[in-house]
């Protein structure tokens, strides 16, 4: 890699050239998604041009970001007072910054992120939630390479491509493991308590059964259930799963199957109708859901059960 002093500067956009809330050109963005969680902005950009440019903000209350390279091959100058250090970022590296810090990279080659802006409300809760010793902040890096939060990203991108099927209770969920992530490994050097097996209290299970079925489309906040038990959120995710054998999600969608499954057998109920009731954005979003789970679609199991019956 040629050092800087030898690189053409980074193209300068006019000042009126629309820009994205982590100050990229607009235009230069082939991918813009994004979705909102419970106090964390989620999003996926992508740009394909191989043209040198300047990204930029200023110092700001917003919290933390997260990065995560989805490709291999982007890398970036990260300029700092009179200082500068150039990072290469290969699929499953990752950057953590404060927004407390005004921010400017040279931007070299194109890049695939997933992003979590996490409000200082979030973080804090995290913080508060992690067992052990407490942490004052999060470690800055840039280039580290992390599999744990590639998975969890890959996880995230088809709720990012179809925002209006995806469930809010399971972007929700993966929004808070991926913050507790962060703090637990990247909060500092202080030792959690050994974990030991977690289960709901028959109470605690019951209430949070109920409010998920209330609200069978997923329109639920693990932070309103944990908030209703008296439970941190990792602790309330971790224990639902001890209890239950699936996380808060994947109980939700077996629920909204077996509701499902009961409605099919009225022969007469127009599939769209069924996928209202059970919670599904739409008809092709519960065709979808349902093969997946049952190995085969809505119809074609209405009919098998029709001729069985």
């Amino acid at each position: 890699m040629p050092p800087a002093a030898q690189e053409a500067p980074a193209s300068r956009q006019p000042d009126s050239a629309p820009k994205d809330t982590l100050g990229c050109m607009s235009s230069h963005l082939r991918r813009d998604q994004g979705l909102r969680a419970n106090g964390v902005d989620i999003h996926r950009k992508t740009m394909d041009m191989h043209q040198l440019h300047h990204v930029e903000t200023e110092a700001s209350a917003r919290g933390v970001l997260l990065g995560i390279s989805m490709r291999d091959g982007h890398s970036r100058r990260i300029l700092d007072g009179h200082r500068a250090s150039c990072h290469d970022f290969d699929k499953g590296s990752i950057y953590i910054r404060s927004f407390s810090d005004r921010y400017r990279a040279d931007i070299r080659r194109p890049f695939d992120f997933v992003l979590l802006e996490i409000s200082p409300a979030s973080l804090e809760r995290a913080i508060e939630e992690k067992e052990g010793k407490r942490v004052g902040s999060l470690a800055y890096v840039a280039g580290v390479r992390d599999e744990v939060l590639l998975n969890l990203a890959c996880a995230l991108t088809p709720a990012l491509e179809h925002p209006a099927s995806a469930s809010m209770l399971f972007v929700d969920q993966l929004s808070v493991a991926m913050t507790s992530y962060l703090v637990e490994t990247y909060g500092g050097a202080a030792a959690a308590a050994p974990r030991t097996n977690r289960l709901l209290s028959r109470s605690h299970e019951a209430r949070a059964k109920e409010m998920l079925r209330s609200k069978i489309e997923g329109s639920i906040s693990i932070t309103e259930i944990a908030d209703a038990c008296g439970l941190s959120r990792s602790y309330f995710i971790h224990a639902f799963r001890e209890t239950t054998g699936y996380t808060p999600h994947q109980w939700l969608i077996a629920q909204r199957l077996e509701h499902a499954r009961a409605l099919l057998t009225d022969f007469d109920m127009p599939l769209a109708d069924v996928a209202a009731a059970c919670g599904f954005a739409d008809q092709s979003h519960f065709t979808r859901v349902f093969a997946q789970h049952s190995g085969a679609p809505p119809g074609i199991w209405r009919r098998r059960m029709r001729i069985g019956s």
